[in-house]
């Protein structure tokens, strides 16, 4: 006897279900979400075998071969550092970001290097003809004999593409145009988006084909569809950048082949996106700094950067004052106004106060705390840092400044760079006075954030 279709409504931004149409969705809050949906039951449900090779049999992690999953590279160092060495095949890789970011550009610009590396690539389009695809192939010069190319939205006849061509890297473009014809939803729903998903996945490691999936965003910024697509896959980069802007930074929020904490920096040319070698030059302003102007060394991963914080403090006759801030936690300045307050005695708290990150490059590691006190500080009292000064540090709620992880590699860059004065924690400086890689550089050891701000700003 067969099972009856259950209808059930299913929330497209979070993937929360539930039999009765609700107007807001219990599970993320947002209203007019909750579609209706129809499952089909299976009647038999087959185990999704996600190993390379037919082996079932438990054995010892140590006699497992790695040595049949080579990486192999992209042709662009940045996105090779972002995912850790290059692809594995077998992996699958989500990339998100905003319309008109340069995501297609970027993986076909990654298709044609593979290609010309003698691997074949299949590249599926679901949002263009192959026309449109070969004019972009030829405005960013990615034509290549073993990119095939195709305009495909049905699973099946995709898998069936797949296993005709053998690829050694597949490209969906993108997740949201997929469906499955067993699935009673339109595509991009949540259940189409999930199952294409898991099928898509299973490919690939049957096959040991690398997969490339290209996903859309909401307007807050956060993947379109179901979180659970984000823990199906094995590697998920956010591309981020205004779509009117020079530069675009590459990110990894998971990768289960290397680290989440590496950067990739990309110019966009008329030629597409160009990979960015040297980052701190390119964060840095080559006018005079004015007060309020502090560079701060950040390490993404292995990558120091130097990047300009800026900070505006102004009096307003507002309450309560504003707090902005650009590419900054604003809690992060909250609470960082609040110990320059009550430690160091800043009349500050009547201020509006405005932080930004020249670049837009994001600032999340607790090291840029003492760099931003700085910025404020000099900014309220309208003094000019030392010239060719860097500084960082962690500020603790009592005023101390803690020691950060990597001052070598942060002193070392702004050395590069031509920097000749750095402000780092006390604990820093007494390691750093051993390292002989530092000679020629002027090193200010600091305790407390008082100590700092006497350093970074002397009396003339």
């Amino acid at each position: 006897m067969p099972k009856k279709k259950k209808t059930v409504y299913v929330c497209q931004e979070c993937g929360y279900d539930t039999p009765k149409w609700m107007g807001r969705c219990p599970s993320c809050g947002a209203w007019n979400t909750l579609v209706e949906e129809t499952i089909v039951p299976e009647t038999e449900k087959g185990g999704l075998r996600l190993g390379l090779s037919d082996a079932q049999k438990p054995q010892p992690i140590a006699e497992v071969r790695i040595e049949d999953m080579p990486r192999f590279l992209t042709g662009s160092g940045e996105l090779d550092r972002v995912l850790g060495g290059g692809i594995i095949p077998g992996s699958m890789v989500l990339i998100v970001g905003d319309p008109g970011v340069g995501k297609s550009s970027l993986t076909l610009r990654v298709c044609a290097d593979v290609a010309r590396g003698g691997r074949r690539v299949l590249y599926v389009t679901g949002e263009e003809s192959t026309r449109q695809v070969r004019m972009r192939a030829d405005r960013l010069h990615a034509l290549a004999d073993n990119l095939l190319v195709v305009s495909e939205t049905n699973l099946e006849t995709i898998e069936t593409h797949v296993a005709n061509v053998k690829p050694d890297l597949l490209v969906i473009d993108s997740i949201q145009t997929i469906f499955k014809p067993d699935v009673q939803s339109a595509p991009g729903s949540v259940s189409q988006v999930r199952e294409c998903a898991v099928d898509l996945l299973r490919i690939a490691k049957q096959n040991g084909i690398a997969a490339f999936v290209i996903g859309h965003v909401t307007k807050d910024g956060t993947l379109a569809g179901p979180r659970v697509l984000e823990h199906i896959v094995d590697t998920v980069l956010y591309f981020e950048g205004e779509r009117n802007a020079e530069y675009r930074v590459l990110r990894a929020v998971k990768n289960r082949f290397g680290s989440t904490n590496e950067l990739g920096l990309f110019e966009m040319r008329d030629v597409g996106l160009v990979d960015v070698p040297d980052a701190s030059k390119l964060f840095l302003s080559d006018r005079e700094q004015d007060s309020g102007t502090v560079i701060i060394p950040t390490v993404e991963g292995t990558r120091p950067l130097l990047v300009e914080l800026q900070a505006l403090v102004a009096p307003t006759p507002y309450v309560p004052p504003r707090r902005t801030a650009d590419s900054v936690d604003i809690k992060r300045i909250q609470l960082l106004l609040a110990v320059l307050e009550k430690r160091v005695h800043l009349s500050i708290g009547a201020c509006d106060v405005y932080v930004k990150v020249a670049g837009g490059i994001r600032i999340d590691e607790p090291a840029a705390d003492l760099g931003i006190c700085v910025a404020m500080a000099s900014s309220f009292a309208n003094r000019l840092l030392r010239p060719k000064t860097i500084v960082f540090g962690e500020v603790g709620l009592s005023g101390e400044v803690r020691a950060v992880s990597q001052a070598d590699l942060r002193v070392n860059e702004a050395k590069r760079l031509g920097f000749t004065h750095v402000v780092l924690p006390m604990k820093n400086y007494r390691q750093l006075q051993e390292n002989d890689s530092t000679r020629g550089i002027t090193l200010y050891g600091a305790e407390t954030i008082g100590d700092a701000l006497r350093l970074a700003m002397p009396r003339t």
